[in-house]
């Protein structure tokens, strides 16, 4: 019996293992993964003075697990099911055409989020898009990689008008989404992003000329608007050894009257107050709130983090981000937005929690607070 039960279980690790190694070779035949920078660029890299041996680093000293290792953690994201982890139905949403969006005047500031981290920024007469994840389905193993909530959104990537810019934070499937960037890149003037990110788009087609790398404090001045990179807490990677090797950012949105601030992702550090410090106040911080664990509490926030985030870069109001699209972590759905809005109402913070493609326009009235989560 003994004997038995060896055979099987080395048939169970031997079906288990070719699965694996079959995932990972499609995985990195397939476009999803991107580019790799060249060499001359990799060597400019170390001129930013957070590249080292062939990684970027953070502000400071931050691991990415924390507890646990990454083959139990993904065993237990797979397995070990979380009670409301997923919503009982698909979210309320506002859909969105393109001539709503085109409808603007100069001195207008409105975001529109479209779930997880995908925000519309119409600022100084320019439509700005953070993070584009547009897709119902995530990265090039849709079967093991999480599922959108929702079915559509506000708006397909088709839809939208023309964009001036899209900043992105960094390269993980949930913020540069490879179908998205197809179909967005001819309608694109000017794509922002963290050092070693152009490579995935120039891979996917992406005209050279549309793409610039910025390190962080580098800006980019467009008439009537000033964009920054800023720092973030965070990691990088698509596939298989490549992990940190392009960059992370945060991203300021500043014109004469206005100023708008998105952290990426990240875990909490002092990076934020210095970007108060530096670029603020801020009419509105979008900023990381969900998809945390003790197991990765260096990389991503906890809801009372985001709070306190939102005091140090000196925001008048924050508007969550990083929840209302995938579940990418064991808690609740909905429980980050009720953590942060709970501490933010205790420490007198003002914030705005608008539905899925909801328009929030500053200066034009109340904010949207209502608390459709529940």
């Amino acid at each position: 019996m003994r004997n038995f039960w060896k055979i099987v279980g080395w048939f169970v690790v031997s079906v288990v293992a070719v699965l694996v190694v079959a995932g990972v070779a499609f995985a990195q035949l397939s476009p999803e993964l991107g580019g790799k920078p060249t060499k001359a660029q990799l060597a400019a890299y170390a001129e930013s003075g957070h590249y080292k041996d062939g990684e970027f680093q953070n502000l400071v000293p931050t691991e990415v697990m924390t507890g646990g290792n990454t083959v139990k953690v993904f065993w237990q994201f797979l397995f070990s099911k979380t009670p409301n982890s997923e919503p009982p139905g698909p979210l309320p949403t506002h859909q969105l055409d393109s001539l709503s969006i085109t409808r603007k005047t100069p001195d207008m500031v409105r975001v529109t989020w479209f779930g997880h981290s995908a925000s519309l920024v119409e600022i100084a007469g320019k439509n700005i898009l953070f993070d584009p994840m547009l897709s119902v389905k995530m990265g090039p193993l849709p079967l093991v990689t999480p599922k959108r909530y929702n079915d559509s959104l506000a708006i397909t990537a088709e839809e939208l008008p023309l964009i001036e810019a899209v900043l992105i934070s960094h390269d993980h499937y949930d913020h540069l989404d490879y179908k998205t960037i197809v179909k967005l890149k001819d309608k694109v003037a000017h794509f922002y992003v963290p050092l070693g990110v152009g490579a995935h788009l120039l891979a996917w087609g992406v005209d050279p000329a549309r793409v610039q790398e910025l390190d962080w404090h580098d800006s980019i001045q467009l008439p009537g608007l000033t964009i920054v990179s800023t720092p973030a807490r965070h990691f990088s990677g698509r596939g298989l050894g490549n992990r940190n090797s392009t960059s992370w950012s945060s991203w300021v949105l500043k014109t004469p009257t206005h100023r708008v601030f998105y952290s990426g992702d990240g875990g909490y550090g002092p990076h934020f107050q210095t970007i108060g410090q530096q670029y603020g106040p801020f009419d509105l911080a979008l900023l990381e709130c969900g998809q945390y664990d003790k197991n990765w509490a260096e990389i991503h926030m906890l809801p009372e983090q985001t709070v306190q985030a939102a005091l140090d870069v000196q925001a008048r109001v924050f508007l969550p981000v990083h929840w209302g699209a995938f579940t990418e972590a064991h808690h609740p759905w909905n429980e980050s937005v009720k953590r942060a809005t709970a501490e933010a109402a205790r420490r007198n913070v003002p914030f705005t929690t608008p539905e899925l493609g909801q328009p929030v326009n500053l200066g034009a009235g109340p904010l949207p607070q209502r608390r459709w989560w529940e």
